[in-house]
């Protein structure tokens, strides 16, 4: 998508059409729904979205799922608006006793931070079930030096909690490591320090490599990918980075859940990070039309997801079959432990 305005026009148009969707009835699995440019779409893409026995099948497949790993803008909200249905679909979760955890490609908020949020847009879950690409660089940091070390951070207090978490401490003269996550300060002065840091030896991670982002008017401003790049470009290095498309941050989210790949999936409205997320993990892909892509882009993409759907709204339903048991919980959670 180009131009400033065009970006969050398409966001709303996203949303509206989310909303148009939920007012069909699911016994017409979204047949009626008139999708631009249909004729360039995939025979394969079309089925997926709205064919009355692949779709079925699949939709159900989902419901039968154990675990779920959920993005969350474009999926539960947008900006401070929930999407039609994200109320009812972890009102399903809770009410089927599955597991499932929100995961954000975004450092710069805490777990707590984020609990907050969904707790001002009505939806009240505990702080547990939240998962930042902060706290996977964490992870893999503590992997990598499981008695702790130093770091040089561009980035907010979400990222700096989760280091300090697994005993990594601040330092801006020979650091172990330097980690570029979210921030709103970045500047010449703390490129600058980060690139020479590099050059005297720390490992240059990132938290993730999104190159752009929205501020709050929908326009688009660069993010951790383009500063990473900038460190890059001028060290001749290359990051290492932790969160999605990677799938160690999907590793880390199955092992928070405690579950098998089999037995989870990932929600997400975007085909670059959250699908190709699970594509690479093995873990089965639910596209949500709700945010970024819109079933025009698919053609542009080798791979497809698992599931299409309008948004979560269709996820929910009242048939007791989808419901686990604490037993089955724990047979899951063994099988999970010897993979």
């Amino acid at each position: 998508m180009s131009g400033n305005d065009n970006t969050e026009n398409t966001r709303d148009v996203a949303a509206s059409f989310a909303a148009s969707l939920e007012k069909s009835s699911s016994s017409n699995l979204n047949q009626h729904i008139v999708i631009p440019n249909e004729d360039t779409l995939s025979a394969r893409d079309l089925a997926l979205f709205r064919d009355p026995v692949l779709h079925t099948e699949r939709l159900d497949a989902i419901r039968k799922k154990k675990g779920y790993i959920i993005d969350m803008d474009g999926v539960i909200y947008h900006g401070s608006n929930l999407l039609p249905g994200a109320k009812e679909f972890v009102e399903f979760l809770e009410k089927n006793n599955k597991k499932y955890l929100f995961l954000t490609n975004n450092s710069a908020p805490t777990p707590r931070e984020l609990q907050q949020k969904l707790n001002r847009l009505g939806i009240d879950v505990t702080e547990d079930h939240f998962f930042t690409s902060g706290q996977a660089t964490a992870y893999f940091l503590h992997s990598q030096m499981p008695e702790g070390g130093t770091v040089y951070v561009i980035g907010e207090p979400g990222l700096a909690y989760a280091l300090y978490d697994k005993g990594f401490f601040m330092n801006d003269h020979n650091p172990d490591y330097v980690v570029l996550g979210e921030s709103a300060v970045y500047n010449f002065e703390k490129l600058t320090k980060a690139v020479q840091l590099v050059q005297q030896g720390a490992k240059l991670i990132s938290t993730n490599l999104d190159v752009e982002t929205l501020d709050s008017k929908g326009r688009k401003i660069p993010a951790t990918g383009a500063f990473t790049a900038c460190v890059e470009l001028v060290t001749k290095t290359k990051a290492f980075f932790c969160g999605k498309p990677s799938a160690l941050i999907m590793r880390y989210a199955s092992r928070v859940l405690g579950l098998s790949r089999r037995e989870t999936c990932i929600i997400g409205d975007r085909m670059d990070t959250d699908i190709v997320a699970g594509i690479s993990s093995e873990i089965d892909p639910v596209l949500v039309l709700s945010g970024v892509t819109e079933m025009s882009d698919l053609n542009l993409f080798a791979y497809h997801p698992f599931v299409i759907l309008g948004g979560v709204y269709e996820i929910p339903n009242d048939d007791d079959k989808n419901k686990l048991s604490e037993t089955e919980l724990e047979e899951a959670s063994r099988r999970a432990s010897f993979l």
